[in-house]
């Protein structure tokens, strides 16, 4: 079954890769929204560039062999320069060696999905930057072709991205695995496109309760690892819970004795105002409980 998939990963990467690379151009009869200043008036400063993520420095590029995946920090994002059907042309593995889960502390993994948008998820990044934390962004491919300036201050202030498929439509993504995978390649080459490189982490919407074993086949031999959650702030259900709420959400999942690896769902789009009010108390809880901060990649342990 795994060499049937693998053999029909080049076809669909091949359909699929165009999609992604589409460039929408400029209107070049747009009229100009600014009146030219003066020649005489002296520039206006130029503009620092924004640092760039370092890899080895700020996460880990993965071996063209896959054998640099097993880590003794789980603070560093992991990915990968090649695209599943590139490595499938270059004769390159792409299913994952076996990694052993990181235990070695008591660490939480703070995750939000479907952004990236240009409203609350520049919110949560300034107060991941103010706490000194880094976390996991599983964004939607859509999301990451309309803000791509978004991903890339995720990506260069060293949080982990994860793939979360290309439009979130359960009803054309859960139609069967290669619909599934379709989505996942898609978001794959938005995001390589924007930052260079794409990750090997994933998270199916909804959940893997939309999975059956043929899923879960597609997904491992094309070397992605899915993380679900076991905690979480409720901030996408119909009630629609205020800050305070949240966090005694989180609380409740966690219960009274915590387990030592915590993966907590959250959403970084542009209703979860909410959710960035709870932020902050939340960050400052979980590090008062003696709480690292790390970010998922493929040996995370799984919170089942």
């Amino acid at each position: 079954m795994k060499k049937f998939f693998c053999l029909m990963l080049m076809i669909l990467a091949v359909c699929v890769v165009g999609c992604a690379q589409e460039k929408t151009s400029g209107d070049v009869n747009q009229i100009p929204t600014e009146i030219a200043k003066p020649a005489t008036e002296e520039p206006p400063p130029e503009e620092q560039p924004a640092p760039q993520a370092q890899p080895d420095k700020d996460y880990i590029l993965a071996n063209d062999d896959l054998s640099n995946l097993q880590l003794d920090d789980p603070t560093k994002p992991v990915y990968d320069k090649y695209i599943l059907w590139e490595r499938q042309e270059k004769g390159l593995p792409f299913e994952l060696p076996y990694l052993e889960p990181y235990e070695a502390e008591s660490v939480v993994y703070l995750t939000f999905d479907d952004g990236p948008d240009d409203k609350v998820t520049p919110q949560i990044l300034d107060i991941l930057k103010a706490e000194n934390v880094k976390a996991t962004f599983y964004v939607c491919g859509n999301m990451v072709e309309t803000y791509p300036d978004v991903l890339k201050r995720i990506f260069n202030e060293g949080h982990a991205i994860g793939n979360h498929s290309y439009n979130h439509r359960y009803d054309q993504l859960y139609t069967g695995p290669w619909a599934f995978m379709e989505q996942i390649i898609q978001t794959d080459n938005a995001i390589r496109n924007v930052i260079g490189v794409r990750p090997f982490i994933i998270r199916a919407p909804g959940g893997v309760s939309h999975f059956n074993s043929d899923y879960w086949s597609m997904v491992e031999s094309c070397g992605y690892v899915e993380h679900d959650w076991n905690a979480l702030t409720e901030d996408a259900t119909p009630s629609q819970p205020n800050a305070s709420t949240q966090v005694n959400n989180v609380l409740k999942y966690l219960g009274d004795n915590p387990p030592r690896s915590v993966i907590i769902l959250m959403h970084s789009n542009s209703d979860k105002v909410e959710t960035v009010k709870a932020l902050p108390e939340i960050i400052h809880f979980l590090r008062d409980w003696g709480y690292k901060f790390g970010v998922v990649t493929p040996m995370t342990p799984q919170p089942w």
